[in-house]
């Protein structure tokens, strides 16, 4: 009665009401829009990784008939399956994720892992619907990798400190990297396509005597801020790893 017979108070309790319904009605928007943001991300990056499948980057020149790129016939090499990233850690020894991607959507051990930044890791085990990732902030994790302007082959490895930087080992001293320098995967791993980005060289050093450099490289990949992944299946993988196995026995 107060209220409805009184201009002022009438007033206060609309102005009030209103903030209060706009207030519900803000924070619920907030919350559709975070559940639709979500939702935007999964499709987002299921299309990346139907545009990674088709990409001719991931063929290779092939004599059997898949299609025609200038007068070179290629064959589709490497498949991406984006998958969502429900755990992990950066600040272990050896360190994990876990993805919501399993057997049932065709992932076996070994698989690579990136994402649009770069490397992340290789699939480790596999359950019906999901999968466990060794990180790339492993203290086991090595890989074949390159530097892009020069080609020279070393070996990308994690010594366990700040989970940004990395080290590239075994490339000779004649060699002449620069700060600055692209590393990017050497596509000897049949788990990685060659030309994945990995990081920049950020210090340069050889020990006296030593005949390679040790590279200090700053990860493209900020494995502290990633929610999807890409995971990539090798399509000729078990034709490579069996010749390989035979061409060692022979």
């Amino acid at each position: 009665m107060i209220v409805q017979n009184n201009y002022y108070q009438r007033s206060g309790f609309i102005n009030s009401a209103n903030e209060f319904s706009g207030g519900v009605l803000t924070t619920f928007n907030n919350i559709s829009q975070y559940f639709s943001l979500k939702n935007a991300n999964k499709e987002l990056a299921e299309e990346n990784a139907k545009l990674l499948s088709e990409s001719k980057s991931f063929y290779i020149k092939t004599d059997s008939k898949v299609f025609y790129h200038d007068d070179t016939l290629y064959r589709q090499q490497y498949e991406f399956i984006s998958a969502k990233i429900i755990k992990n850690s950066t600040n272990k020894r050896s360190n994990y994720l876990t993805l919501n991607k399993g057997r049932k959507h065709g992932i076996t051990k070994d698989m690579g892992v990136i994402t649009s930044a770069g490397i992340v890791g290789i699939v480790n085990e596999v359950s019906e619907n999901f999968c466990s990732v060794i990180s790339v902030l492993h203290k086991d994790f090595k890989l074949s990798a390159k530097l892009k302007n020069n080609e020279q082959i070393g070996t990308i490895k994690w010594d366990g400190g700040d989970y940004r930087f990395g080290k590239l080992i075994d490339i000779p001293t004649h060699v002449k990297p620069k700060l600055g320098d692209t590393v990017i995967t050497s596509g000897y791993s049949t788990s990685f396509p060659a030309n994945i980005m990995i990081g920049y060289v950020t210090d340069i050093k050889a020990e006296k005597g030593d005949n390679f450099y040790t590279l200090t490289v700053y990860f493209s990949t900020d494995f502290n801020n990633i929610s999807y992944a890409y995971i990539i299946r090798n399509i000729l993988k078990t034709e490579q790893d069996e010749l390989e196995i035979k061409a060692q026995h022979d």
